[in-house]
This record gives C-alpha cells, sequence and structure tokens, in this order.
C-alpha cells in the first residue's frame, strides 16, 4: 500500500482536476501565473500547469495545456476541468479580467498534455450571461454529456442569497451547450458568505457564493459537491446537493450549520475545496482531490482524501494532514 501525506505536490495547484486516462492519472489546475494574471514575454506561451502520475501519489509537473487564446478575453485563467470523448480531449476553463467579465471557454487536443487551442467561440453569451465560472462536465450513464457551471445572481426572493450559484445545461455537442439551463442551487446560509457588503454591478451586495461544481453518479442519484464561501477564508469548504435527476431539483438541506463534507481543521489545514473526484489505482476506492491553505496562507496546494459514502450521504475522511494510506 501506498502511503501519502497531503498535500501530494508542494508547488502552488488550486482549483485540481485530475482524470485517468490509459492508466495514467493526469491532473490540471489554477496556477499562480493564471490567478494572478500574469503574462509571459514568450509569443507562444501556454496556460494552465500540468501534472502526471502512475499511483495518485507521486506528482511531476508535465508542462503547461492551453495555448494562450485572443488577449483581449483578459489575463485571468480559472479552473480548467477536462472531459475524453471519441479520441478528443475537451478542456473547458474560464478567462476573464480580474474577478469580472468572466466567461466559458473550450479548447481542444487529441494529446492529454495538449497542446490545446481554443474552439473559438464562448459557451455563453457574455452579453446575456457576463460573469461564468467553474465549467465541470459531466457524462450520464447513457452517454449523454451535461455541463455543470457556476454564475451570478442578484435576486433574493424566497430566501436565497444574492451572489454566485451553480448551474447546469445540457451539451449538444461537446463544444455547444442545449442553452436551457436550470439553476442546480443557490446560497441560502451565513457560512456560503463570501464578502458583506461587496459592491458588484453598480450596487452594494451580501454576496455569497457557491463554486466548483463536481457530479458523481452514486446508485439512482445525482450529487453535486460545490465549494462554498470565501475561498480565502478558513470558512471555504465542500458541500453537496442531490437529486434524483441530472437537471434536478437539487437540495442540499441539512448543511445549515456548514459544509459536510470537507471543512477547515483550525491549526492545521485551511479552506479546503473546489474538489474533483477519481478512482484509486486499484479502482475500489473513489478519492475527493481538492485544495488547500498551509496554515500561513502562503498557497493553495493539492491534497487527496478518501470519499466515503455513507448513510447520511457523501463524507470524507479529511482533510487530512498525518500519514495516509491508500
Amino acid at each position: 500500500m501506498n502511503t501519502y501525506t497531503n498535500p501530494v505536490y508542494q508547488d502552488y495547484f488550486a482549483d485540481p482536476f485530475v482524470w485517468k486516462h490509459q492508466g495514467v492519472y493526469y491532473a490540471i489546475g489554477t496556477g499562480p501565473a493564471e490567478a494572478a494574471g500574469q503574462v509571459e514575454e514568450k509569443s507562444q506561451q501556454r496556460v494552465f500547469p500540468l501534472l502526471q502520475s502512475d499511483d495518485l501519489v507521486n506528482w511531476h509537473s508535465a508542462g503547461k495545456a492551453l495555448l494562450r487564446p485572443d488577449p483581449t478575453l483578459g489575463n485571468n485563467f480559472w479552473a480548467p476541468e477536462v472531459a475524453y470523448c471519441d479520441g478528443t480531449f475537451y478542456l473547458y476553463y474560464s478567462i476573464g479580467h480580474e474577478d469580472k467579465h468572466h466567461q466559458l471557454r473550450v479548447a481542444t487536443s487529441t494529446d492529454p498534455l495538449g497542446p490545446y487551442e481554443d474552439t473559438g467561440e464562448p459557451l455563453l453569451d457574455p452579453k446575456t450571461c457576463p460573469f461564468a465560472i467553474d465549467p465541470s462536465p459531466f457524462q450520464d450513464d447513457d452517454g449523454q454529456w451535461y455541463l455543470f457551471y457556476a454564475q451570478d445572481f442578484l435576486d433574493t426572493d424566497n430566501g436565497v442569497r444574492a451572489g454566485t450559484a451553480l448551474m447546469v445545461d445540457r451539451l449538444n455537442t461537446m463544444t455547444k451547450l442545449e442553452g436551457k439551463a436550470n439553476v442546480v442551487l443557490r446560497a441560502r446560509h451565513d457560512w456560503q458568505r463570501f464578502l458583506a457588503d461587496r459592491p458588484m454591478y453598480d450596487d452594494i451586495y451580501d454576496w455569497h457564493t457557491l463554486e466548483g461544481p463536481c457530479v458523481r453518479k452514486h446508485g439512482d442519484r445525482y450529487y453535486c459537491f460545490y465549494s462554498g464561501g470565501r475561498w480565502e477564508t478558513e470558512s471555504y469548504g465542500v458541500d453537496y446537493g442531490v437529486a434524483d435527476q441530472v437537471m434536478g431539483p437539487y437540495t442540499d438541506a441539512g448543511n445549515e450549520a456548514g459544509a459536510r463534507v470537507l471543512r477547515s481543521v483550525p491549526d492545521y489545514v485551511l479552506g479546503p475545496g473546489h474538489n474533483s473526484i477519481v478512482a484509486s489505482p486499484d479502482d475500489q476506492t473513489e478519492y475527493l482531490v481538492y485544495h488547500a491553505w498551509d496554515t500561513g496562507m502562503q498557497a493553495r496546494r493539492m491534497c487527496i482524501d478518501s470519499l466515503l459514502w455513507t448513510p447520511d450521504g457523501p463524507r470524507s475522511k479529511g482533510p487530512t494532514w498525518t500519514p495516509q494510506t491508500i
């Protein structure tokens, strides 16, 4: 049995998405340059760091994935995820200007390590959806693909909070949405607050955030894992909603006191969140892959911990900071 101690990769690696292809694990995430909007001087540089592993524990750098698209779209690249369909790898991501005007894009490659080239069109029209992030593709049992993502809402009807919330739409093709999106979950609780009195859209809001969707079907139900709160604080954590149909309706009732899957352990692990899910090398156990801050809040680094399916819903042994076996 392999032993690991979190973080499993020591460099900055936020929003980690891990997938396995032909027995090899690949990880893609938001690096420090992508988060900060830094531009290298090379004329054809790539963005989004890639990692590779044979065992889910020992990781090494494998370059960068995406050929930088039109610079007028922005320099901040967030939360990439990859889907494989019919011999092509599809890289979904958002691009924007700092934390404003993010749009969803998709790029393609025939190699998991790229280079990925943008298809040239946004997945959502920025004129009607001025901020969308965290695209997460999901394939149902019948082969149909869907895209979960996050976008902003300003209303506060029926107890919901203004802020970023979760959506789902059907993919007609791997690069085109059907355009009939459903709301998955809206924020309803104080622990999901991003910032009180936040200036947004020419007004001031008590802003709440649900982001980083990741969907798994377990039994005959759909579980949409998400991260809630402010990513820079210890209130940030992973919770979930559950539904009988992939398009919803979803409910996350029972999380009034805070995130139920991953949450901070003061003095040890802070702000665990933005998870993906992948099987262990023997395919017997599912693992949450997520980022977490060190206690000095110096960097978000990649961590893994086993996912537990309990009678009360999905839970985790994590976040852990001591040696674990896999």
